[in-house]
């Protein structure tokens, strides 16, 4: 008889779920997990390695508790590159953006309250909630993809949510959110409860547009989050953090594990902020690229969502997980997200990039034929 996790005493809204991945396959072309495609420049690795010898000298000691220096770094690169001043006191870093929003839910959520994100979009923002004992509520979006802002606002007043989750660019459709509707999303749920804004900009450095880190002054109850996995090309270190009123750095300090970013990681991400101009050049490659498949695919004919990440969703499909399997058995792993008739493709190198289109040509060639 076998035994499996229906077996065991879990919670109930853990019962038929699955756990977030996406397929790890061995193909020629992986664009399928929004990686930044270049490896770290070798003067860049040299640093990581310095620091971390550095730092393994002292490893039989607990790391810096509340990571002071690397958050202060972190402050002075979104100061330098937003134009809004912050602090250290602003700041606060975690393993990974995820463990960012699982301490926010811990600290604003869990039994008994409840989150909003505005689907489809981060899926891991719905997960996460979960997995903390937050009640998930999916609010809506127009057929293009924006957000319904009168909707969202009816949604956030009928059910008085604890945290509200906005995410620009949006994952994974790409498009970015305007500030007009954060702030009328923040008033919203101002007025219904008070309660926390999230604004998710975890591929903000591949958008058109500026942050909403802005957006923070006079707003205690915004928060916006970050990663270094995407932008830095450091998927690897697991490094997220956010900015947000010194109060809500308080807060999440009450929830947080013992030593949560070990000195390795410090170490490694206080390098990588150090060669920042040299990470923002591949970004300026990527935006190129990316933008480069938006019109190529256009010209073969497929329907493209505006995009300001650094992937692409594209579509329509009658059935998109066939479409899926075609370009990969052609060598190309791109992403099937679950939105009915989409697929979506990380922005690789001009090489990956060529391979991608090739192989949805022959697709597109095969289906109208």
């Amino acid at each position: 008889m076998t035994f499996g996790i229906d077996d065991l005493p879990v919670r109930d809204e853990l019962r038929g779920k699955s756990p977030y991945g996406a397929p790890q396959l061995d193909v020629p072309v992986r664009l399928n997990t929004n990686e930044n495609p270049y490896p770290l420049p070798e003067a860049l690795v040299e640093r990581i390695a310095e620091r971390v010898r550095e730092a393994a000298r002292d490893l039989n000691r607990y790391p810096d508790r509340d990571a002071v220096e690397l958050r202060t770094q972190l402050a002075r690169y979104l100061t330098n590159t937003s134009g809004h001043p912050l602090d250290v006191s602003n700041v606060w870093a975690a393993n990974g953006s995820n463990e960012v929003i699982q301490q926010l839910l811990q600290t604003f959520g869990g039994p008994g309250r409840t989150a909003i994100g505005f689907e489809p979009s981060y899926s891991m923002h719905g997960l996460i909630a979960r997995g903390t004992g937050t009640g998930w509520i999916s609010g809506p979006r127009h057929e293009d993809f924006t957000i319904d802002v009168p909707a969202a606002e009816q949604a956030i007043a009928e059910h008085r949510p604890d945290v509200v989750f906005v995410t620009t660019p949006n994952n994974p459709t790409g498009n970015a959110v305007p500030a007009e509707t954060v702030l009328a999303l923040y008033e919203a749920a101002q007025a219904a409860k008070p309660s926390m804004v999230v604004v998710d900009e975890a591929y903000i450095e591949f958008s058109h547009g500026a942050s909403l880190l802005p957006l923070l002054d006079g707003r205690p109850n915004l928060v916006v989050s970050r990663t270094m996995s995407k932008a830095f090309g450091a998927a690897g270190l697991r490094l997220g953090y956010l900015a947000a009123h010194p109060a809500v750095v308080d807060a999440v300090q009450l929830v947080r594990l013992p030593y949560h970013l070990s000195a390795v990681t410090q170490a490694t991400a206080l390098a990588a902020l150090e060669h920042t101009d040299t990470l923002l050049k591949y970004v300026e490659q990527l935006k190129t690229e990316r933008d480069r498949l938006v019109a190529e695919l256009r010209a073969i004919g497929y329907e493209v969502t505006e995009s300001d990440a650094n992937f692409v969703q594209f579509g329509r499909f009658a059935d998109s997980h066939a479409t899926w399997r075609k370009i990969l058995d052609r060598g190309v792993l791109v992403r099937d997200n679950g939105v009915p008739g989409w697929l979506r493709v990380t922005a690789g190198t001009p090489e990956e990039n060529d391979a991608f289109l090739d192989a949805v040509r022959e697709v597109k060639k095969e289906q109208n034929t």
